[in-house]
């Protein structure tokens, strides 16, 4: 019984110093991602960027913008690259689908996203303001993706969007206020305007995400801006997850074609 004991104890040592080892190598992994700010007058934007492996300015990547959820906001410029940033450190993504990669931070006090929420209901209730200017975070962004699409090294037919949360909300508002700039986008759990998506319907692929048992933000919404899509003329790709709660983003970065549909799509 002495023995077993002790060997269940080293193995569960074991298995400890290897859970430490695999998250120290998947916070230096996430070092690939350079620290960066973008600068408007006195407001800032932090971001993180993640370049092809072997970067060459003379030749052309794709863009993909993440925008993250609500509980990742911050100043720490590090939050931000909780959910999603495994995706796009893979190798095998990262041999076989070269991309600049961008994961700004939203402040605390701020939201992708222009609108009101009711967070006395469950799922939240969210009254979304398109008719009003951007929210000084959307504004920094669309500030910076402008600023990135001029770079010759930025392949302005595959610059794309991608969003879960809060983030999935603002995926849907910046591809109606810039519907020129991409050439796809995935919302995943988010929520929109279905009277926006007349600028993007024809010209924009879809690819929207949502769990069924989402108690946080109504899969409604999503199914209500897919239809809205529909019913404008577009023809959107729609996943609905059966088990999923609100953290939808875990099957949604776990399929094996997301990234592929993605950069399949050019302007």
């Amino acid at each position: 019984m002495k023995n077993l004991l002790l060997i269940l104890v080293f193995s569960a040592t074991v298995l400890s110093s290897c859970d430490v080892k695999a998250q120290q190598q998947t916070e230096a992994s996430k070092d690939s991602f350079s620290f960066e700010h973008h600068i408007v007058s006195e407001d800032t934007l932090n971001y993180r960027m993640l370049l092809p492996k072997n970067f060459d300015e003379t030749k052309q990547y794709p863009l993909v913008l993440m925008l993250h959820g609500a509980g990742e906001r911050g100043d720490d410029n590090k939050k931000q690259l909780a959910h999603g940033s495994k995706l796009f450190l893979s190798e095998k993504n990262r041999d076989s689908l070269p991309a600049i990669v961008i994961f700004p931070q939203c402040p605390k006090n701020d939201y992708w996203s222009k609108l009101e929420a009711d967070r006395s209901t469950k799922p939240i209730t969210f009254n979304y303001k398109y008719n009003e200017a951007p929210t000084a975070a959307m504004a920094l962004v669309i500030d910076l993706m402008d600023e990135m699409v001029a770079k010759p090294y930025v392949e302005t037919d595959q610059v794309y969007a991608m969003g879960l949360s809060m983030g999935g909300m603002g995926t849907f508002e910046i591809i109606y206020r810039k519907p020129e700039l991409f050439a796809a986008a995935i919302p995943i759990c988010g929520g929109g305007d279905p009277a926006s998506v007349g600028t993007y319907a024809k010209t924009i692929p879809l690819w929207i995400l949502h769990g069924a048992k989402d108690d946080v933000v109504d899969p409604k919404l999503s199914l209500n801006m897919a239809s809205a899509i529909i019913s404008a003329g577009g023809f959107p790709k729609l996943t609905l997850y059966d088990f999923a709660n609100h953290n939808s983003w875990d099957p949604a970065f776990a399929e094996p074609e997301l990234l592929n549909w993605l950069f399949s799509k050019t302007k």
